[in-house]
């Protein structure tokens, strides 16, 4: 089997180690690499050179360990990536934990003066924009971290646990708030548009008006400034006793968010799986939850 301290052992012999595809058993160590010299390599070493020749022959990660120039080099395909030493790591992901701690308030503080703009149906396509690139740029922090935690391994743990906590409902929030406000066609659904997200650079995601025309935002407006109406998604969402297949039923019913928070628990209790006693928790919940974030909009000034 597989172990770090085996793996240090015959790691003192000169040939090759190979582990099983999962990488939970050593099988074969010692074993002299002989790929086609015709593939093409930019490495100069000869270990670097067979290396590089066998991710590419057999599009297997392979890794080449220099003890004189004390590096790493790890071969996929037609990849190479140098590792970093932990420390260095970890003192990276330190300072991108800090700074998605910092975008994280702020995405907190514009998602709730949305939510608080969309209970009194005051919402325009400039704020729906801005908690976007928020949670965009949050995601793409977030991102970063990820990369690093793959080197770390174990050693990121830590790292982790606070990435998760600062991570927790990000992504999911962002999917609800493109079905709230994007308009659907037959070639482009919320597939197309979280992948439109994804792909625009730093400076598109900042471009107000190509952000909302990416994301088939501003159908029904030509202004930063029109009105939009949220269909309901992300705020249902935080209402407990409601399944995602009941907040799409619900959405489809009433069709907007201001109707749905004008719906009485009768007309609430006409969707299949809501009955009575659920019908007036969820008309308490959505209550409470407007009241909530009036409030907090007002102490925000």
């Amino acid at each position: 089997a597989y172990t770090p301290q085996r793996l240090a052992e015959v790691a003192k012999m000169d040939g090759a180690i190979i582990l099983d595809p999962d990488a939970t058993r050593i099988a074969r160590a010692n074993v002299h690499l002989v790929p086609n010299p015709n593939v093409p390599t930019t490495e100069t070493g000869t270990r670097h050179r067979t290396a590089e020749r066998v991710a590419r022959s057999l599009n297997v990660p392979v890794l080449a360990v220099s003890q004189s120039r004390k590096e790493i080099q790890v071969y996929i395909s037609e990849d190479r990536h140098s590792l970093e030493p932990v420390s260095r790591l970890l003192e990276r992901s330190n300072q991108a934990i800090q700074t998605l701690e910092r975008y994280r308030s702020r995405l907190h503080s514009v998602a709730a003066n949305l939510s608080a703009l969309e209970v009194e149906n005051l919402v325009t396509l400039r704020d729906v924009v801005e908690v976007l690139q928020r949670t965009e740029m949050v995601a793409r922090i977030a991102k970063e971290i990820e990369r690093n935690l793959i080197e770390l391994g174990s050693d990121g743990r830590l790292v982790r646990l606070q990435l998760e906590e600062l991570m927790g409902g990000v992504i999911d929030d962002r999917r609800l708030l493109i079905r709230d406000y994007f308009t659907e066609d037959a070639g482009f659904h919320i597939e197309q548009a979280m992948d439109a997200l994804g792909s625009l650079s730093d400076d598109a995601l900042f471009n107000e008006e190509l952000l909302a025309k990416t994301l088939h935002l501003s159908a029904s407006v030509t202004e930063l400034d029109g009105a939009l109406e949220s269909r309901g998604y992300r705020l249902l969402s935080k209402v407990p006793r409601l399944t995602p297949t009941m907040v799409d039923e619900v959405v489809d019913k009433f069709e907007n968010l201001d109707a749905i928070l004008g719906a009485s628990a009768a007309e609430l209790e006409e969707i299949d799986g809501i009955d009575p006693f659920r019908a007036r928790s969820v008309k308490e919940s959505l209550t409470q939850l407007v009241e909530t974030s009036i409030l907090d909009r007002l102490q925000r000034g």
